[in-house]
């Protein structure tokens, strides 16, 4: 049971710091918070990733690439043009790899404005740093695990960061519901999505992209906005100047968009007038 525990945690806690911290605000400002929490949560976001702990800066370039180029070619992570699993993300571990390393130069428009720390994102992400961080979890399965299947588990922790992008990457541009129209292949898998703190609301997020609130219909919950606005209250973060996802104003504008496309078709002349 202490095994399973601690898988759940890990999961839970790696993906909200994940989403929380590297996603909505490092990637996007969808809130703002002072210099002092902004380095609690970077050490949190550190100690929960572990051995996958995932550079704020390489994120949030590859994050606003997504957005720039959401399912084109340039996509650094659409399983439109990469119809293969494992070929999508191995493409996205060499960029991530380029960006952090500095191999690679991104477009200036992307770079800058995110969290960075010295020891963090330096020293402490490390190989040597990571692996002491798998011989951990590794002890701590040594020590607790009562059956041989629950080593299975352990690669994950290993892995936690990026399986979790490869989820919300594959799985939030190909199968779900889409609330709104879009150029890209967006859609909400889930409608109370705890297995990534609401990053499978793809299509919500792709459309209101400064919202820290995933989620966008009434029957949608997206748990890690409930932890948000807790932090919001109590002063640990500032939410005034967030966007608020409206989805009966977005759907509404949609509908308009859409008649005055047909009367302008209507207007067009045909060929038989032509003639």
């Amino acid at each position: 049971m202490i095994i399973l525990i601690f898988f759940l945690a890990h999961w839970q806690l790696s993906v909200f710091f994940q989403s929380f911290f590297l996603h909505r605000y490092g990637a996007h400002k969808q809130f703002t918070m002072s210099k002092g929490w902004e380095k609690v949560f970077h050490f949190l976001a550190w100690f929960v990733g572990g051995p996958s702990y995932l550079s704020p800066r390489a994120y949030a370039i590859l994050h606003r690439m997504h957005h720039a180029y959401s399912d084109t070619p340039e996509d650094p992570h659409s399983p439109v043009h990469n119809p293969n699993f494992f070929k999508m993300m191995w493409k996205t571990k060499l960029l991530y790899t380029g960006l952090k390393d500095g191999t690679v130069k991104p477009e200036a428009r992307f770079d800058g404005d995110v969290p960075y720390s010295p020891l963090l994102d330096g020293p402490l992400s490390s190989w040597p740093v990571s692996i002491a961080w798998g011989a951990a979890y590794t002890l701590f399965y040594v020590a607790f695990a009562t059956h041989w299947w629950m080593f299975l588990l352990v690669p994950v922790h290993y892995l936690m960061g990026p399986i979790h992008g490869a989820i919300v990457n594959w799985c939030g541009h190909k199968y779900g519901y889409r609330n709104f129209k879009s150029d890209d292949a967006s859609k909400n898998t889930l409608v109370f999505d705890v297995l990534t703190m609401g990053e499978l609301f793809q299509n919500n997020h792709h459309k209101f992209g400064q919202s820290p609130n995933f989620a966008s219909r009434w029957f949608e919950i997206d748990p890690a906005y409930a932890a948000i606005r807790v932090f919001g209250w109590l002063g640990m973060i500032d939410l005034s100047k967030s966007q608020k996802p409206k989805y009966k104003e977005a759907k509404a504008r949609e509908a308009r968009e859409a008649k005055e496309a047909a009367e302008l078709l209507a207007l067009q002349p045909s060929p038989m007038d032509a003639e």
